[in-house]
């Protein structure tokens, strides 16, 4: 249920009142500075009544009329005229009498009067309409950008979190075919799952973590995949990283160097390969992978897995310069990843 007085909505029409009146005041110490200071109780005096008025004008009334209640949104506002008019007058009159408002001119009728005073209620409409109007444009553009990063923030949520199974569940069949084999391999593939694990659980619940975490994480990753190939796999992992600290969001870069091994190592029979290098200098991330995979006649346009989609998503949503490339072709596949840090969203 709405109540009569909202303390938010409330205050600012208080504000608004306070500039307004502040504009008399400054009207009248230019032009009438003889009696400057009675007019300034004057004016406080009626923006009281004013302002109270323009608060139940503009979060009451107005909200009420409507084509379909056309009498009584008429009866409104021929109440609202005659409280702005006649009533500002009559709040004169009590401030008279009680000894709060000074008589500075002598009205010869009630109606003389009220035409005096109805510029400075009409002239307060306009004013307090306004600064309304400026207000709830603003109250809607920060509730709107706030629904938008909320939305963004749930969105990339929802990819991080089809990311990690993902990714783990590539890393579980990999354990799987060494189990399979009935490899030696496997108790140690186990155990480097489990840091992986942990790494993921403990590690990267926040927005950052270092790019050393992020290093340690993918090389852990690489080990556990070199024990599913024997020595014909040749793997390169080349790092120039100006700062190890240099934040990052978690697991940012490992769906690209996954992708060389689950889409390109695995489906190659003859020398396979995977080349990494990193680049992270003047807080600039330059990555680019290149991974052996089957031969094709013509470079083809790539189908993106899971794994790159979700990649390319975060990346909207992460930074504003960003570039990220795949292609293939003579039978190496070459992911290329370019951020500019300082863009983070």
């Amino acid at each position: 249920m709405k109540t009569i007085f909202n303390r938010d909505r409330l205050r600012f029409y208080l504000l608004v009142s306070v500039v307004f009146t502040s504009l008399w005041v400054f009207s009248d110490y230019v032009g009438e500075r003889d009696t400057f200071y009675p007019r300034l109780f004057n004016n406080i005096w009626r923006s009281a009544y004013i302002t109270l008025l323009n608060y139940f004008l503009f979060e009451h009334i107005l909200p009420q009329l409507s084509w379909k209640r056309f009498f009584k949104s008429v009866a409104l506002l021929l109440l609202m005229l005659a409280l702005f008019s006649l009533g500002l007058y009559a709040w004169r009159y009590l401030g008279v009498n009680a000894g709060f408002y000074t008589s500075l001119r002598t009205d010869p009728t009630v109606g003389a009067g009220v035409a005096y005073h109805f510029p400075f209620s009409v002239s307060s409409v306009l004013f307090f309409g306004i600064a309304k109007h400026i207000y709830d444009y603003r109250n809607l553009k920060l509730t709107t950008q706030k629904l938008r990063i909320e939305k963004q923030e749930a969105e990339l949520n929802y990819l991080k979190s089809q990311t990690n199974p993902h990714f783990l569940f590539n890393t579980l069949n990999n354990i799987y075919s060494l189990a399979r084999d009935k490899s030696d391999l496997a108790p140690e593939s186990i155990l480097r799952l489990s840091k992986i694990l942990r790494f993921m659980l403990y590690e990267t619940g926040g927005e950052y973590i270092t790019i050393e975490q992020e290093m340690k994480i993918i090389n852990d990753y690489i080990a556990l995949e070199k024990l599913r190939y024997d020595e014909t796999l040749r793997i390169n992992f080349t790092q120039e990283i100006e700062n190890l600290k240099q934040p990052i969001p978690p697991l940012l870069l490992i769906p690209l160097v996954e992708n060389a091994f689950k889409h390109g190592v695995s489906e190659t029979r003859n020398q396979p390969f995977v080349d990494i290098h990193l680049l992270v200098n003047q807080h600039m991330l330059m990555l680019l992978v290149k991974n052996s995979t089957e031969e094709v006649a013509q470079p083809k346009t790539v189908k993106e897995n899971i794994g790159l989609s979700n990649l390319r998503r975060q990346l909207e949503l992460l930074y504003t310069d960003h570039y990220l490339s795949v292609q293939q072709s003579n039978g190496v596949f070459i992911a290329t990843l370019n951020i500019n840090l300082n863009s983070h969203v």
